[in-house]
């Protein structure tokens, strides 16, 4: 798998998790323990980009 297409995975990844929680916080009663998971999920995809896209040199 070539760099381009981990991000683009990555950005997917963090797409999705992003819709689930927009869709657990539209909830009448949001689970904090599920938003505080997904946030942890999409930081971590975030810090992995992050890493992949650093410019060497």
């Amino acid at each position: 798998m070539t760099v381009e297409e981990q991000v683009a995975s990555l950005k997917a990844r963090h797409a999705e998790l992003e819709e689930a929680l927009t869709q657990e916080n539209a909830r009448p009663l949001p689970d904090a323990a599920t938003i505080a998971d997904l946030k942890k999920r999409k930081l971590r995809i975030k810090d992995e980009l992050a890493k992949l896209t650093v410019p060497t040199g």
